[in-house]
């Protein structure tokens, strides 16, 4: 049984979890998410291998690796009196989202880094989807991360975050790097484009994530992958400004007309 623990989200964007525990409560975090926390709280840094020794210890370390997480889980246990309080924030602007594993039949699939922090309890696995082309196209992979137990878990999902109920059969054609996390009731597949033209100038690729119900879908509006492709193209121009300048500092024209403030 996964530990009751009280929470309160803060923020807006760069969002903050305030975990509150009991006495001997505690929640586990992946190593370095912790923003701050206060007195009788004590940090237990493992493998996360709570009676399954050594062995079982490497096994959980190498799974959260292929995950994306650290190899290594700390504990936050509340060893004083009173109410302990423990913050964990979220590394990149988005969402942080409860998840109460219980309402999801006990598990949920996520985006391999997806995971923040979770209740006692609470295990993070890996998953391999199912289906070849899904992996290969599908924006995550092979490897998803699936979050087991019957406790609370939270979630970082860039951007803004849309939650779907999907009726039976009811099918969603979604970004492939938008698809956040969804239940293991929900189909995940991928999809291809018919059409060449829409597919070659359209900008939207050619692959499309399918998500089929019955289940919940989480979709983040701003991937980190399409967040750090902004950053590099961004940071790529800068850099290549100086060599591009030609008679009369045509580079210096080109980027007061297009936006760029910084000269």
């Amino acid at each position: 049984m996964a530990d009751d623990i009280d929470y309160e989200i803060i923020g807006n964007d760069m969002q903050i979890v305030e975990i509150e525990l009991d006495p001997g409560e505690a929640v586990q975090a992946e190593a370095g998410a912790m923003a701050y926390m206060g007195p009788g709280i004590q940090m237990q840094t493992s493998m996360g291998s709570e009676g399954g020794g050594l062995l079982g210890g490497l096994k959980k370390g190498l799974k959260r690796a292929l995950t994306g997480e650290s190899f290594f889980i700390t504990s936050f246990i509340h060893k004083g009196s009173g109410k302990g309080h423990v913050a964990f924030a979220a590394p990149y602007p988005g969402k942080i989202i409860p998840l109460d594993l219980s309402k999801f039949g006990g598990s949920i699939l996520c985006q391999k880094d997806a995971f923040l922090c979770a209740a006692r309890g609470v295990d993070v696995e890996v998953a391999f989807t199912r289906r070849i082309g899904a992996g290969l196209f599908g924006g995550e992979g092979f490897i998803l991360q699936r979050l087991r137990g019957n406790g609370l878990a939270f979630v970082h999902i860039g951007g803004t975050v849309v939650r779907k109920e999907l009726a039976p059969g009811e099918t969603y054609h979604v970004d492939t790097g938008c698809v956040a996390a969804f239940t293991e009731t929900v189909n995940y597949d991928i999809t291809w484009s018919r059409d060449f033209k829409n597919a070659l100038f359209g900008g939207e690729g050619i692959v499309l994530a399918t998500l089929t119900g019955p289940g919940t879908v989480y979709m983040q509006s701003l991937p980190f992958s399409r967040l750090a492709d902004r950053i590099y193209a961004a940071s790529a121009s800068h850099q290549n400004r100086g060599e591009q300048t030609g008679i009369g500092g045509s580079d210096i024209l080109g980027g007061l007309l297009g936006g760029d403030k910084s000269f």
